[in-house]
């Protein structure tokens, strides 16, 4: 798609919609990557903590590294922010979020940020692999990764120890390599999903309730006539936590879902809520999940040609997606309802 005209500092009022850290990452990696200057305000104004959190501050804090960017109001608990992006420095960068912040979100920011990078950039972050709120390890690497490999962009993962709530501990490193372009989804047909796949993540729990966690999805599974392929992953971490993330693949598309165990929440509630979650998403014939589509959309909306998906329905965080992205590109979405699901087109 083609840039707005105009190389002003664009204004983005952080309190749209959903309101919450979504607007802030994608709205400085949208600035990286249009090379915009941005003012963001009112900074995750609809939170119980506005402002800006340890893990919003690592992300921005990453990508200034990775551009040279100059910034303003770069610090905890700020409610306004100025980013005015330089050029793409390949190299290798290490963050440390500090706490239990997401590393999976960090590393989508950098993402989109780094598309234009002409070298690998290879960067490795400390804090939670496997928090709420957030893309699970797995979620990142099964379900969002391989999609927008789908489009030609070229990312390798590895994870080296999980980091839970609330004092995190976690690492992983990413390498984004340089791409042409990026190509467009056709994600037009109903898809065919008749197996699912997954794993259980545990730490400092006993095993006991990764078993039952396991036996129940499968069970829940069986009764929408799929089958089932669950791994049990163990590891110790500073902080005791499971969860569980399942996916399920049709010969071009992939949706998922996850759920992160609380205290209070049975082990055979957390196993039945993921099965039922993707099954909503099979059974009402989408092809990107309700999770996916708003960390998706970026990518459509810079892709070479128009991207067509079906998703279930259209959540908060995919509207704000698309104001937001409004905001920095030439981009439509036009979306038919079809069937139970909504077919969304994004040129």
């Amino acid at each position: 798609m083609q840039l707005l005209d105009g190389d002003f500092l664009l204004q983005i009022d952080g309190s749209y919609g959903e309101g919450g850290g979504q607007i802030l990452r994608y709205a400085v990696a949208l600035s990286v990557f249009t090379k915009k200057p941005v003012e963001i305000t009112n900074i995750r104004a609809r939170r119980s903590t506005p402002g800006l959190r340890p893990q919003h501050l690592t992300a921005i804090s990453c990508m200034k590294t990775l551009c040279n960017a100059e910034t303003d109001g770069l610090s905890i608990g700020s409610s306004k922010l100025t980013f005015s992006p330089g050029e793409i420095r390949p190299g290798e960068y290490s963050f440390d979020v500090g706490t239990a912040g997401s590393i999976t979100l960090v590393f989508q920011a950098c993402i989109l940020s780094a598309l234009q990078t002409t070298k690998p950039i290879t960067i490795r972050i400390m804090g939670g692999t496997d928090v709420k709120w957030s893309p699970s390890w797995e979620y990142f690497t099964n379900i969002f990764l391989p999609t927008i490999q789908k489009m030609g962009i070229k990312i390798d993962a590895k994870l080296i120890k999980r980091g839970y709530f609330p004092k995190g501990g976690g690492e992983a490193f990413i390498t984004i390599s340089p791409i042409k372009q990026i190509k467009h989804l056709q994600l037009n047909e109903k898809s065919e999903f008749n197996k699912i796949k997954g794993t259980i993540h545990i730490s400092n729990l006993p095993s006991h309730i990764s078993r039952r966690m396991k036996h129940t999805a499968i069970k829940q599974a069986l009764k929408s006539n799929i089958q089932t392929s669950i791994q049990i992953d163990e590891s110790t971490s500073f902080s005791s936590g499971v969860g569980i993330t399942l996916w399920s693949k049709s010969d071009f598309a992939i949706l998922g879902s996850t759920v992160i165990g609380e205290k209070g929440m049975p082990a055979e509630q957390i196993g039945e809520n993921a099965v039922s979650q993707l099954v909503e998403e099979i059974n009402a014939g989408a092809n990107i999940d309700t999770f996916a589509i708003d960390q998706l959309l970026p990518y459509m909306a810079i892709a070479d040609d128009t991207s067509v998906c079906r998703i279930r329905y259209l959540s908060s965080h995919t509207e704000t997606a698309m104001w937001l992205l409004k905001q920095f590109l030439d981009v439509e979405f036009q979306m038919t309802k079809q069937n139970g699901s909504i077919k969304l087109m994004v040129k």
